[in-house]
């Protein structure tokens, strides 16, 4: 056999590993951090074995989507040449960040239209699997245990209560998108159920903002993408009638709102914050006095922790590695310049889901960018493993599909 006829086996073998991995990480991301590395792995030596790299650094090139992934990733990169941050939070930092730039060794996997419609199959499966356990969890079929991290007042399970939100504010979203597409009948019916499983989830099992505006936020998107402006109204009409129930009953919606009003009111100015909300507005305070200080470049990747206690020393207030909004993280450590990356990375993927190959691919991608920017509000998810690597593994699967003339 010859040296070419071998290298090419090795080739068809490793893209076959590499993409085997990478839908299975549809089933990995909401349930093991560990399987998430150890496919993570696989997936980059397969694509480093595979060879063809002028093939796949023209496709990292040419799509915009992926482009956008990787600019982020460089100015985070440069971000760690300057600045004062200690070595070992610069290194975890451009570790957390690195899935942004491994979007387009994932997209490799994502070619071909047949695995990106597998791949959403089997992460709905994945999430459907969550969601049945959580609902066993609540009802009592399944007792609390070590693998769990809930109970049945709290019914999370495999992650804790603001990623399992978001992940099934997500699936909800998912599920209905699969039940609108999907042709067979049973499969339709199989997939609305779960979507409505997903929202009772979401509203009336687990205690999470986050994600209850996650889900309140695509439900209006579903119907503008479904019906325009005459379904952006049904179902806002729908939304508000629910949310003023959920009020009204007691459950988890209404704890949680109560929570936070009592929360506000205990707040006092001449004394450091002690409640969620008040600690939160006092790290909006102390980043955006970072950054006023640091505009343009800001205090290097890595560079908020030590920048942070700088800015509260003295205070009485506690230090922390992130301010809890992913757009102040990245505008405190790279300056505009990081914020403007990241915003256009947004905007490419906003832009672009129009031009996707299927309504599934439209809508879910429409989904992604609403959905990643809401959590990017109140928390900092490309800092967090699972909704990090989420937000790469989704976006390297529904932007696959872009023609490089896009």
């Amino acid at each position: 056999m010859s040296s070419n006829a071998v290298m090419h086996r090795v080739s068809t073998g490793a893209d076959a590993l590499g993409r085997w991995c990478t839908l299975t990480m549809g089933v990995s991301i909401p349930v093991s951090v560990a399987l998430d590395n150890v496919l993570l792995a696989a997936v980059l030596l397969a694509w480093l074995v595979g060879a063809q790299y002028r093939v796949k650094l023209m496709l990292a090139w040419t799509n915009p989507v992926y482009r956008a992934a990787v600019l982020l990733y460089v100015v985070l990169l440069a971000g760690a040449t300057y600045g004062h941050a200690d070595s070992g939070d610069t290194q975890l930092y451009l570790g957390k960040y690195l899935d942004l730039a491994l979007v387009p060794v994932l997209g490799w996997m994502f070619l071909s239209v047949n695995d990106r419609v597998r791949a959403l199959q089997i992460f709905g499966g994945g999430l459907a699997l969550v969601l049945l356990t959580s609902c066993a969890l609540k009802i009592g079929l399944i007792p609390p245990n070590p693998w769990l991290h809930g109970t049945a007042g709290t019914p999370v399970v495999f992650k804790l209560r603001l990623t399992h939100n978001i992940l099934m504010a997500f699936a909800a979203f998912l599920f209905a998108w699969l039940a609108l597409t999907t042709s067979a009948r049973k499969a339709r019916i199989a997939w609305a159920i779960a979507a409505v499983l997903a929202i009772a989830n979401v509203t009336l099992m687990v205690d999470g903002i986050t994600g209850f505006l996650v889900l309140a936020t695509l439900t209006l998107l579903i119907g503008w993408q479904r019906r325009g402006w005459h379904g952006v109204v049904m179902m806002g009409i729908i939304s508000g009638g629910l949310i003023a129930l959920l009020l009204v009953i007691p459950g988890p919606i209404q704890a949680r709102v109560q929570g936070i009003v009592q929360d506000f009111h205990s707040e006092r100015a001449d004394r450091p914050a002690s409640t969620s909300p008040g600690l939160r507005l006092e790290y909006y305070r102390n980043t955006l006095a970072m950054i006023k200080e640091h505009p343009v470049f800001g205090t290097g990747t890595g560079g908020f922790p030590a920048g942070y206690a700088n800015q509260i020393k003295g205070s009485g207030s506690m230090p922390i590695k992130n301010p809890h909004n992913e757009f102040l993280l990245l505008t405190a450590q790279t300056g505009i310049i990081g914020l403007a990356a990241l915003l256009w990375l947004l905007w490419q993927q906003w832009r672009l889901a129009p031009r996707l190959p299927t309504p599934l691919e439209q809508g879910l991608a429409q989904g992604l960018v609403i959905t990643i920017f809401i959590v990017c509000m109140l928390n900092s998810p490309l800092l967090d493993h699972t909704e990090g690597l989420l937000y790469a593994w989704l976006t390297a699967l529904l932007y696959a599909g872009l023609k490089s003339g896009d």
